[in-house]
């Protein structure tokens, strides 16, 4: 698996959360790899910049290493770029890439997904890694969004904003462990629920969700508001709450949610799995049914 930070970069370079977005990097990758039931094995980074600014780039290090070790992944190395004249002072990206491995007779892939199986949400601590393209756009528009929301939550805007994205490898691999069989994974990006969960379900199928089941945490709703985002927008950018989705039989639905209250993470039965032909097109949006 391979991926970047993305846009939440900028703010964070600006904002000197260097260590988290370290902790993102390796987060993205290692939650796509899981997915599949692997095991991450080694990370390596790619780390571009105008001129070498070492205590960022310490921090940045830092984070991905404590990732790594935090999830049994080994760090391998990497290489940094000096690149003048490209990237503007104090300013850098990041890429990194994660091999894992899963014996083949173990390997999720969703094809025994089938009509009636259990949806399983697994919170997310925040916005995670995507949508902060529209973020910035909000802020630009929106000067005094740090004073409003402090004022609501007596919490730092920043710190909620730019929390690191949670890794779930140690609480997959303990539901694994427990022989409690998972059908499908998902994590959830770029494109929100709409777009990352119907990848893999088998085509006659469709996942159903219930609005209902899990409460969208006070900062999406917050910047819904001050940023006037139509719901299509909101459910097309940010995982709302959501990081992680499972699919499951629901005969394992209460031992797997026992398992991530254990791990103190918050898990919900958000729907089922249902056949297309019992809906109509018009009441399908976006590859799911809510």
């Amino acid at each position: 698996g391979t991926d970047g930070v993305g846009t939440k970069l900028e703010l964070a370079q600006i904002k000197n959360f260097h260590f988290e977005v370290g902790i993102d990097l390796v987060a993205m990758c290692i939650n796509d790899i899981i997915t599949t039931g692997a095991k991450p094995l080694f990370f390596l980074d790619y780390i571009a910049t105008g001129k070498l600014e070492k205590n960022q780039l310490q921090e940045v290090i830092k984070g991905i290493a404590k990732s790594c070790g935090d999830n049994q992944c080994s760090l391998l190395g990497g290489e940094t770029a000096e690149m003048p004249g490209f990237y503007s002072k104090n300013k850098y990206d990041l890429a990194g890439f994660c091999v894992g491995i899963v014996d083949e007779s173990k390997l999720i892939n969703g094809r025994k997904i089938c009509e009636n199986d259990v949806i399983i949400g697994i919170q997310s601590n925040g916005i995670h890694s995507n949508g902060f393209s529209l973020v910035r756009k909000i802020l630009e528009n929106n000067k005094k969004i740090e004073m409003e929301f402090e004022s609501i939550t007596n919490l730092n805007f920043y710190n909620e904003l730019l929390k690191p994205t949670f890794i779930y490898h140690n609480v997959i691999t303990q539901i694994l462990e427990e022989n409690l069989e998972i059908k499908g994974m998902s994590h959830i990006t770029g494109g929100g629920l709409p777009e990352n969960l119907p990848r893999i379900i088998p085509t006659h199928l469709i996942p159903q969700l219930d609005l209902k089941s899990w409460d969208i945490p006070f900062i999406f709703n917050f910047l819904k508001d001050i940023g006037k985002i139509p719901d299509d927008d909101m459910w097309d950018t940010f995982n709302l709450g959501i990081g992680f989705c499972l699919i499951v039989n629901s005969k394992n639905k209460q031992s797997i949610l026992k398992i991530c209250d254990l791990n103190n993470l918050d898990a919900f039965e958000i729907g089922r799995i249902s056949n297309k032909r019992d809906f109509q097109p018009q009441e399908i949006q976006r590859g799911i049914i809510i």
